[in-house]
């Protein structure tokens, strides 16, 4: 009988999720609801954040920080190249440039020399987006501090890293989308992170003044606060009461409304967030002891002492050239035994849009991760003799490892 095949990632859904979206269905509520308001107390009690906001996706997410902190054309957002588009297509959604950054060869992270260098080509920058990548995060104090000194805010990009913790130099442990040491956090719960809504994401902040922005822009921009109504003459009646059916738009938002179906099914996810962590964390153990007679060929990416990731993704940075194949050859090995693999990601500064934007520029750290990553299959119904499955079909596909 033929093995199943293993995505490079999965979603779990359970009985209870089902339950919680056919309740949802038929409630009175499809739309922005009580679920949607659970959700979001939910998310920001379980990262430690005075305020979460719901929206439709992490793009969605990203662009609605971008919004709420002013950015705009003539402002600069240094963005490390090895991430999702979304990443750096935030800051072009609001007209501003991309300073594109390094990274660390073998974690893909940005950290705070990279960061540096971007900030020293950047003229006008407003803003360091860190992303938290594979599950690791960046080397936040480094980076806050950076950022302070150069009077620029931070936005997380924990799309990866929900349920990640790091320690600061004093000992703090740090949940990622506390904003502890950040204006926002970012996250998005598509099907194959460690919770699914389905389709989502949703943004945390401590700052009153940005969680009143972030639920005004997902909304069309739109308002039905009496005390900020400009239009006095319509506004409100003869008597200076507000006219019940009444709102207006100051600025221009968009819909980004997360729905009650979605969100229902986010809080049924994030209630056995916990369990898919430490599930995960148990996969990358035993990868870690299955791949090491492969090294140095194949090796696991650099881990970082003061964090405790929430695992995304098993990113293999592989020498291809001692392995005698190319990655295109062994992914087609892989995908026809019945393996799925993935690369994330392609430089963002290599897509033609931001070659046409900025030309081409050398960023080392950024290429050597990405000629050697290959993201393995990780998800919570994996079980040990799957990994053991995976690191014996790269063996015989790599000519057993080493060199």
């Amino acid at each position: 009988m033929a093995e199943p095949f293993l995505p490079y990632g999965r979603q779990l859904i359970e009985d209870g999720d089902i339950a919680a979206v056919v309740a949802s269905l038929k409630s009175d509520w499809l739309t922005t609801g009580p679920a949607v308001q659970a959700f979001e107390k939910a998310v920001a009690e379980k990262v430690g954040a005075a305020h979460a906001v719901s929206c439709t996706s992490g793009t969605a997410a990203l662009h609605l920080a971008a919004m709420a902190l002013g950015l705009g054309p003539g402002d600069e957002v240094v963005v490390p190249t090895i991430t999702f588009l979304a990443t750096a297509n935030a800051a072009r959604f609001v007209g501003s440039d991309v300073a594109f950054a390094d990274v660390d060869p073998d974690t893909g992270l940005l950290t705070e020399a990279h960061a540096r260098e971007a900030l020293g080509r950047a003229k006008s920058a407003k803003v360091i987006i860190p992303v938290h990548l594979n599950g690791q995060c960046a080397p936040m104090e480094r980076i806050a501090a950076l950022a302070k000194e150069r009077g620029v805010a931070v936005i997380e990009d924990a799309c990866h890293a929900l349920g990640t913790t790091y320690r600061t130099i004093s000992g703090e442990t740090v949940r990622v989308g506390s904003c502890r040491l950040s204006a926002m956090t970012v996250f998005s719960f598509h099907p194959v992170k460690t919770v699914t809504m389905g389709e989502g994401g949703i943004v945390t902040t401590n700052d009153e003044i940005f969680y009143r922005k972030l639920t005004r822009f997902r909304n069309h921009g739109m308002t039905n606060d009496p005390a900020s109504f400009e239009n006095k003459d319509l506004a409100f009646d003869s008597a200076g009461a507000a006219n019940p059916w009444y709102y207006e738009m100051p600025e221009l938002g968009y819909n980004y409304r997360a729905s009650d179906l979605n969100c229902a099914l986010g809080l049924s996810q994030l209630n056995k967030l916990d369990r898919f962590v430490a599930k995960r964390r148990e996969l990358v153990d035993q990868y870690d002891h299955a791949l090491a007679p492969l090294a140095p060929v194949v090796r696991p990416v650099g881990r970082l002492s003061d964090c405790e990731p929430a695992w995304h993704l098993y990113v293999a940075l592989i020498d291809f050239s001692a392995a005698r194949t190319d990655r295109a050859s062994l992914m087609k090995r892989l995908k026809d035994e019945g393996i799925g693999t993935q690369v994330h990601y392609l430089p963002v500064h290599l897509q033609p849009y931001y070659r046409k934007q900025y030309g081409r520029r050398d960023l080392p750290g950024a290429q050597s991760y990405y000629d050697r990553a290959l993201s393995l299959p990780l998800f919570a119904t994996m079980e040990k003799r799957d990994v053991e499955r995976v690191a014996e079909t790269l063996r015989r596909n790599l000519g057993g490892g080493r060199r």
